[in-house]
């Protein structure tokens, strides 16, 4: 069986980790920008100032993509590079700059898929309050329209926003990602609702703006749970664990899925942040509950549950010595069965798997290539994993490989690698690793591994 014929096929970056060209062109300057300068705060002093300098390597890396054999191209536009202060003036050659990118997408055959925002929130509007403002869902979509009416006549697949409950969660609340801060709840499920509404209205500007009928998708980050067995009890307990709300943070599924998918915040985090819940408005949540075309979500690795014997889920302990990436995130392939299984199960849209991959340590062989068996391996087994899970009936649209080229992995700076393609960051030359010929060859089956 596998996938069906019209399975898309890509790979994912986002702006801030490969494009450089930080103070270049109009551009205005991001909470990226800012933290990086931080002393401390990425790790060894990293900075995406340079980054891989796809600004100015656009037709270079594409050919890249093309060789590999993409059948698509999920990437992020600049919030600040578009807008330097987050609304109002526009950057004309910040929209020449993504104007050329999709054109060399298209000349090439390979379906642009943009995501509004990846992260890189501009710095003019954090000192206006950034997400705890409650313009900041006018202030998004004012920059979607910008966006959509500038690319809709060439893209027709969007999604909104990526991996809310890293930018709020770890953004926000535990301070680790841009912007940096340490906030009480409170102000964190402020923050929350608000980017939840600028999605909706987000999805509002490109169903009215959009020159062409348009896909539009999101993409969070999908918190997985494996059963331990086959038996119901696990099962039960995996998809229970998947959907609940057991502690005072926003890492969690259904705080950011079920106002978009079903129209509704859940209960058990209605009742557990009672205190601390903003006001929501009497039509919030319509604007919040738009039509969207996809459900997108980042999946890296899962944790194993069983059912207590109180009736509600267990964490199982990993095994000692358990496989893990160079990130020291565990490698659990079953995830990207369970995950799609219980979000199309819940939600009922289409499955994109926007981001999947591994950190790896790479480096130039003697030969003068990239050779990364771990990475061919992994991807293997998740692959596999996805296509068992098209198979028993979820609708399995698209898979995006994170990422395209190794790239500024954030609060890690360089130290981790995640691309199908090497770069030297001093250099900015890029080769090609053994992964990225052989996903040639599973773009070119359709998955057939």
């Amino acid at each position: 069986m596998g996938f069906k014929n019209d399975f898309v096929w890509g790979a994912a970056t986002a702006s801030y980790q490969i494009e450089g060209a930080a103070y270049e062109d109009g551009k205005g300057l991001s909470v990226w920008d800012m933290v990086c300068q931080k002393p401390g705060f990425v790790k060894f002093g990293d900075t995406g100032d340079s980054s891989c300098d796809h600004y100015h390597r656009v037709s270079e890396d594409v050919a890249i993509m093309k060789e590999l054999g993409l059948q698509a191209y999920r990437f992020s536009i600049c919030w600040p590079r578009v807008l330097p202060e987050g609304i109002g003036k526009v950057n004309p050659q910040g929209l020449d700059f993504y104007d050329r990118l999709v054109d060399e997408l298209l000349k090439n055959n390979i379906i642009p898929y943009v995501t509004i925002f990846h992260w890189d929130y501009p710095y003019e509007l954090y000192k206006r309050g950034g997400w705890l403002n409650p313009e900041s869902p006018e202030w998004f979509a004012e920059y979607t329209k910008v966006v959509v009416e500038r690319l809709s006549d060439r893209v027709t697949h969007w999604m909104t926003q990526n991996e809310p409950q890293c930018y709020i969660g770890r953004g926000h609340q535990e301070g680790t990602l841009a912007p940096g801060l340490k906030l009480g709840l409170k102000d964190v499920l402020l923050a929350s609702h608000h980017s939840l509404l600028a999605h909706g209205k987000s999805v509002q500007v490109i169903r009215a703006a959009a020159k062409q009928p348009s896909m539009i998708g999101y993409a969070p980050v999908g918190i997985t749970y494996i059963p331990q067995s086959n038996s119901k009890p696990d099962i039960e307990a995996a998809r229970t664990a998947a959907f609940s709300i057991t502690e005072k943070n926003v890492w969690s599924n259904s705080w950011w899925m079920d106002p978009v998918f079903l129209g509704k915040y859940p209960e058990d985090g209605l009742n557990l942040f009672e205190q601390e819940l903003p006001e929501i408005g009497p039509d919030d949540l319509k604007t919040i509950f738009q039509p969207i075309d996809f459900f997108g979500t980042n999946i890296y690795s899962g944790k194993t549950v069983r059912m207590g014997k109180d009736g509600r889920p267990e964490e199982v302990k990993r095994e000692t010595g358990f496989a893990r990436t160079a990130f020291n995130w565990a490698v659990t392939p079953q995830s990207l069965y369970w995950g799609p299984k219980f979000f199309y199960e819940r939600y009922r849209k289409p499955i994109i798997i926007t981001e999947n991959g591994l950190s790896n340590t790479d480096w130039v062989y003697l030969d003068g290539k990239v050779h990364d068996p771990q990475r061919v391996d992994f991807l293997t087994r998740y692959i596999r994993q996805f296509q068992r899970a098209a198979e028993d009936g979820v609708d399995a649209m698209g898979y995006f490989c994170w990422s395209f080229m190794d790239n500024f992995e954030w609060a890690e700076g360089y130290n981790e690698r995640f691309g199908l393609v090497y770069v030297d960051f001093t250099s900015k030359n890029r080769i090609i690793k053994d992964s990225g010929i052989w996903y040639r060859k599973v773009i070119e089956s359709n998955g057939n591994i």
